[in-house]
């Protein structure tokens, strides 16, 4: 982590079931262009909820974190947010689950687990994920380096 900056992809806003509808509205989105101009306008509906992601960017040397929104995948939205002296840096598990249903009654359940470095404030309040990790060895060791890098304090909850 010693370059000037670090982007971190988080999560699809929409989650997996709704990405995969965008794109299939995409997709029908191109073929109904061909017999109308009303394609164009599902082709926009489909790019938007199948590429629309969160993320992170870490400035290190002017020590400020951004969380955005990326409409598109493309279009950051957020805020700078400077990093105090007395902020901490911790590391939370974390469990997602989405449910879909097909044919009305059965259930398909995706279960996402994973490790994240979490911004905390003075008063130990959650401000914003920076980073995510799949096993929690490697983000127990960028939890050291973030935390030197940053001059931030760990937090242990």
């Amino acid at each position: 982590m010693t370059e000037k900056f670090y982007k971190n992809k988080l999560d699809r806003v929409f989650g997996p079931f709704g990405s995969s509808m965008g794109f299939f509205l995409l997709l029908g989105g191109i073929l109904a262009t061909y017999f109308s101009f009303i394609g164009l306008i599902i082709i926009l509906i489909g790019a938007f909820i199948s590429f629309t992601t969160t993320s992170t960017l870490i400035d290190f040397e002017n020590k400020k974190v951004k969380f955005s929104n990326n409409l598109f995948g493309i279009i950051a939205i957020g805020r700078w947010i400077n990093i105090k002296p007395d902020m901490k840096v911790g590391m939370k598990k974390i469990h997602r689950g989405y449910r879909a249903y097909i044919r009305g009654t059965q259930a398909v359940d995706i279960h996402n687990k994973d490790f994240r470095l979490i911004l905390y404030s003075s008063d130990n309040k959650q401000i914003m994920p920076l980073i995510k990790f799949n096993s929690y060895d490697s983000s127990k060791a960028a939890l050291q380096e973030l935390s030197s890098s940053l001059g931030l304090n760990i937090i242990k909850l």
